[in-house]
């Protein structure tokens, strides 16, 4: 049996950079991957918004780990040429009523240490001129980002410090004992890895690849559930250059317009949640017929909406910890200290804001293992 320093399940945006961050600290670091390229879950299948932390909970992961990821990233594209782009984006009130809504969010974002200018009418205005709204909130720190190109950045990272990634290598079952894991891994290649590290970076099969480790207590996994947002482009030049968002809405942000790097609008997600019967069971497929209700949610705040002029583009399934109608769940990172088995570390509810926290994720990731994090 091969035996490594430690093995990553999941070669998303989140499990890329917990790899990379192990092997830059000189662990021998293998990413395993079920399917046959990296990121073909969660992390391609979003926004590529870089958040600025504005909404989560004071003193949350999801806060703490948004603010440190965003400080990271934007310096990390930089420096390894990974295209992106600090467009900024506007929170939108429409109407009377959601004067107060930005005020909260406003004084959220200051206890998060993030900065927002809060706009009137003739400001948005002279930003946007083809925006309705009766105020909103500019957040400069907001960008966008091409993710596979980062995740690509990230394998680099890891490769050049020594770390593997195997691709077609599902994970069956982990054995988890005090003296080190044992990762069984199916596929073509089958075999067995001992690791003195396992972490579960697998996104929306997390809590399933949990269920499968012998010695971690059933309590400690959770019920997987799963939101799907459909998004729409635009058949048509959007007049904007920032990303325009609506105030947020039970279990997302709005039907919000993204742009990515070459200018084409977006437009989502919404939410629907779903039941599969697993992961492999989620139909990605967007229903056209959807159209009517996002061209409602987006003449809101944009009345000049072209008619006819969405198209369906893509859609993306969020990993939620929540019921329909509950409060949303911070990310769970469950180490040692929470279960009791030394060198397992699985990761549950990774969602929004995951693709910008990811580099801090990775070294809060370490922090939970006992090992010193990599700042970078």
């Amino acid at each position: 049996m091969e035996a490594v320093d430690a093995v990553v399940i999941g070669a998303g945006v989140v499990g890329l950079a917990i790899g990379r961050a192990l092997a830059m600290r000189g662990l021998e670091t293998v990413v395993l991957e079920r399917a046959n390229a990296i990121g073909t879950g969660t992390s391609s299948r979003n926004s590529e918004v870089v958040h600025a932390g504005i909404y989560y909970p004071t003193d949350s992961l999801k806060a703490r780990l948004c603010v440190r990821g965003r400080e990271l990233l934007y310096p990390y594209c930089a420096s390894h040429g990974v295209e992106h782009r600090r467009c900024g984006k506007l929170i939108v009130a429409t109407h009377e009523a959601q004067r107060q809504r930005l005020a909260q969010i406003q004084a959220q974002a200051a206890r998060n240490g993030v900065d927002l200018q809060l706009l009137d009418a003739v400001q948005v205005h002279a930003l946007e001129p083809a925006l309705n709204a009766v105020a909103a909130l500019l957040s400069p720190s907001t960008g966008i980002v091409d993710s596979h190109g980062l995740m690509l950045a990230l394998q680099g990272d890891l490769e050049a410090h020594g770390g593997a990634l195997a691709l077609l290598s599902p994970v069956e079952g982990v054995e988890c004992a005090g003296g080190g894991h044992v990762v069984h891994v199916g596929g073509e290649m089958g075999m067995s890895l001992r690791a003195r590290f396992v972490v579960n970076a697998g996104g929306l099969w997390a809590p399933a690849l949990a269920a499968r480790m012998q010695g971690l207590t059933p309590q400690h996994v959770p019920t997987a559930r799963y939101a799907k947002g459909h998004y729409f482009s635009l058949a048509a030049h959007a007049p904007f250059t920032r990303l325009i968002y609506p105030v947020p809405e039970e279990a997302g942000l709005g039907v919000h317009l993204t742009l990515d790097l070459a200018g084409q609008a977006r437009f989502g997600p919404d939410v629907e949640w779903i039941t599969p019967a697993s992961p492999d069971h989620i139909d990605y497929r967007v229903d056209p017929s959807r159209a009517a209700g996002f061209e409602a949610a987006i003449r809101s705040y944009w009345p000049g909406l072209p008619a006819g002029s969405l198209q369906p583009a893509y859609s993306g399934v969020r990993p939620k910890l929540q019921s329909p109608g509950q409060v949303a769940v911070d990310f769970v990172l469950q180490g040692p200290a929470e279960h009791g088995v030394p060198g397992l570390l699985n990761l549950y509810g990774i969602e929004s804001p995951g693709l910008t926290s990811s580099l801090a994720l990775a070294d809060e990731a370490l922090t939970r293992l006992g090992l010193p994090a990599t700042g970078r």
